[in-house]
């Protein structure tokens, strides 16, 4: 792993992937995915309703019942020029509407006063911004009250950008896990999308408890990492929620198997303590790579998360949870045995580094 003045480069987390290997639409059926084993050595080759012979049978696992708003809105000025709005989330409710943080896609600047306006059919909508653009790119947006209903009415699921196509009819229910409960996120948490109600009764049949926690997907995750030194960087907050009843069952000592790379982040922003885990709402910017100062785990045990970009933020974290040679080179094997990458694509079952079973609050790291 390549330092510069002792601190890690998002350069460090690349690996080559053919486009070929982007999955642009889901399985044919839910649940019928790949699943790459990086409990054994070397990964095995599974399909993903294999699962439930890898979790252990007193487990707990941990879901993301956050549900995908339609938030992305196209319109334009009332010049003619195209517009686009990604919404990430309310602000403030005032007499007069909703206030919602917002990305834009303009060809001119965006400013305080000026109007998007919407229509579809015999149906109009004018929108107002309410800020200039913030120095992150977003920028704020008056929507009607009650600000829900407006948006599944206008708004277009936000599929990721290397998904090639326009949101589709099926992608309302296949870029929705079959537990999303509570809507607020603009991106899927994609390791739950594996999951169907005949393997969450078979868990169930063999003792495996199911618990939720709440982490609306939102600017944090899916920004890209712009700074080129890990510790440069500063993840936009996430709004979370954990369960009384999830933080009990994690306080019971049972095995913790977290689906998807938000769980992980809610649990262990939550933390307070091993297998101690803070109920309640909270927010969270917690950016977790390998030699990150302080680094540790408290709450999971092991984590079913699908593949990631390059560079990105996720990857950065199951590399600081698994190992960072361990995983770029489960990396370069899912790639040479064809696995499909990404939101749609398969997943991998990882438990952590040697080194966490030795009880060791800190990571060693391969150098070269």
């Amino acid at each position: 792993m390549r330092y510069l003045a002792g601190v890690q480069l998002r350069t460090d987390y690349e690996f080559d992937l053919p486009p070929g290997q982007i999955a642009q639409h889901p399985p044919p059926e839910r649940g019928r995915s790949r699943l790459l084993d990086m409990s054994s050595s070397p990964p095995r080759d599974l399909m993903f309703d294999d699962v439930v012979d890898l979790i252990p049978n007193d487990a707990v696992l941990i879901v993301n019942d956050t549900r995908v708003l339609k938030a992305r809105l196209l319109g334009q000025r009332p010049t003619g020029g195209a517009l686009e709005l990604l919404l990430l989330h309310a602000l403030e409710v005032t007499p007069d509407g909703e206030i919602w943080r917002a990305l834009a896609k303009a060809r001119r600047p965006l400013r305080k006063g000026q109007v998007m306006q919407l229509a579809a059919g015999d149906r109009a909508a004018t929108l107002e911004f309410v800020s200039d653009r913030h120095d992150d790119g977003t920028i704020d947006v008056r929507l009607p009250s009650p600000a829900l209903p407006f948006i599944e009415a206008w708004g277009a699921l936000p599929l990721p950008p290397y998904i090639e196509r326009a949101a589709a009819d099926d992608d309302d229910a296949r870029y929705q896990t079959v537990f999303a409960r509570a809507p607020g996120a603009v991106a899927a948490p994609t390791a739950g999308l594996h999951f169907t109600p005949a393997l969450l009764a078979r868990l169930e049949a063999r003792g495996i408890a199911r618990a939720s926690v709440t982490l609306h997907v939102g600017l944090g995750t899916f920004s890209p990492m712009r700074a080129l030194a890990l510790a440069d960087h500063v993840m936009h907050r996430e709004r979370y929620e954990v369960p009384a009843a999830t933080a009990e069952l994690i306080a019971s000592g049972r095995p913790i198997v977290a689906v998807g790379t938000t769980v992980m982040r809610t649990l262990e922003a939550a933390a307070t303590s091993p297998k101690r885990v803070a109920s309640g709402p909270g927010d969270t910017d917690l950016f977790l790579y390998p030699g990150k100062p302080g680094l540790r785990f408290w709450a999971v045990d092991a984590l079913i998360t699908n593949f990631h970009l390059a560079q990105s933020t996720l990857l950065m974290l199951v590399c600081a949870y698994a190992g960072y040679e361990r995983t770029l080179e489960a990396y370069r094997l899912a790639v040479g045995r064809g696995y499909r990458f990404f939101s749609y694509g398969d997943a991998m079952y990882v438990t952590p580094d040697a080194v966490w079973h030795a009880g060791l609050t800190t990571q060693r790291m391969h150098i070269r």
